[in-house]
C-alpha cells in the first residue's frame, strides 16, 4: 500500500505530512542520497562541514546540491560569497550554481538577508517544505543538507518529511559539544533515521575523549577530523572554500568522504 493510500482515515495533520512526504519522494526521485549536516549545538561549524563535503564530492566527480536549511540563520551564501539571488519568476526555481555545485538558501530568496528572521516553527515548517517542493535540482548523486541547530521545528521536519540516507554528526573536542551533538544524534535514532558517523572539527589530531564516548552513546563510527585552522577560518570568512584551496584541508575532507560514499 503506498503512503497516500495509508492516510486515510488519519487526523488531517498527520494524512498531510504523509501525503506531502509522498509527494517529495516523487519530486526528489532524480537524487541518489540525501545526507544531513546536523548538530544540536550551534558553533561547532556544520556549515563550514556541510560547505566543504559538498565540493570534496563535487571534487570526486559526483554532481552535489547544497542545500542551507538553517531558516532563522541562513549563512551558506556568505561561506560561498555568493551574492546572486534565486531567480523566482517561474516554478520550479533554480539552484545558483557555484563552481560546480548547485547552492540553494532562504538568503537567496528574501530581501536584505542580513535581517533576522523572525518566524514561528509553524512558518519555519511551511518555508522548508515549499523550498523542498519548489527548487528543482535535477539529477543529483548527492543533496548535502545543512540543517539548523537544536532538536526542534527545522530538523524534526526533514527528519519527517524526507526519505534521508541519513545524517553526519558534527562535534568538537568539548564535552558541551558533545553532550549535545549527542542529543541530536538520539533524536535522528528515535525517528527511525539512520547515522553515518561523527566528524570532529576544531580537532587537535586524534579524537578527543569526550568524541569517543560520543561514538559509544550513538553506536556509530568515526568519519574523520578536522583541525583546528586558521587559514580555515581565513579562507571561509572571504567567501572561498577551504578544500579548494588548502591541500591539507582537502584530505582531511576526502578522508570523510570516502568513507561516506564507500
Amino acid at each position: 500500500m503506498g503512503e497516500q493510500d495509508s492516510s486515510k482515515g488519519m487526523h488531517p495533520s498527520f494524512a498531510g505530512v504523509i501525503q506531502q512526504r509522498a509527494r517529495l519522494r516523487d519530486k526528489l526521485a532524480r537524487i541518489k542520497h540525501k545526507i544531513g549536516v546536523y548538530s544540536a549545538k550551534g558553533g561547532v561549524g556544520k556549515t563550514t562541514v556541510a560547505v566543504n563535503l559538498a565540493y570534496t564530492l563535487s571534487k570526486m566527480g559526483k554532481s552535489v546540491g547544497l542545500l542551507d536549511a538553517d531558516i532563522d540563520c541562513p549563512n551558506l551564501p556568505m561561506f560561498l560569497g555568493i551574492e546572486e539571488r534565486i531567480d523566482t519568476s517561474s516554478v520550479p526555481f533554480k539552484p545558483v550554481v557555484k563552481e560546480g555545485v548547485r547552492v540553494a538558501s532562504t538568503a537567496m530568496l528574501i530581501d536584505e538577508a542580513s535581517k533576522p528572521i523572525i518566524w514561528r516553527g509553524p512558518m519555519i515548517t511551511k518555508m522548508l517544505g515549499e523550498m523542498f517542493e519548489g527548487i528543482d535540482w535535477g539529477e543529483l548523486d548527492y543533496l548535502i543538507i545543512d540543517l539548523s541547530p537544536g532538536t526542534s521545528d527545522a530538523p524534526l521536519t526533514i527528519m519527517q518529511l524526507l526519505h534521508m540516507d541519513g545524517f553526519v554528526i558534527v562535534t568538537t573536542p568539548q564535552k558541551i559539544a558533545s553532550v549535545n551533538s549527542g542529543r541530536s544524534g538520539l533524536m535522528a535514532r528515535k525517528l527511525n533515521v539512520s547515522l553515518l558517523g561523527v566528524v570532529e572539527n576544531m580537532s587537535g589530531g586524534a579524537p578527543s575523549s569526550n568524541t569517543n564516548e560520543l561514538l559509544g552513546v550513538l553506536g556509530t563510527d568515526l568519519l574523520g577530523t578536522v583541525s583546528l585552522d586558521d587559514n580555515f577560518n581565513r579562507l571561509s570568512d572571504s567567501g572561498k572554500v577551504p578544500v579548494l584551496h588548502s591541500e591539507k584541508i582537502r584530505k582531511e575532507f576526502e578522508e570523510i568522504a570516502r568513507k561516506l560514499v564507500s
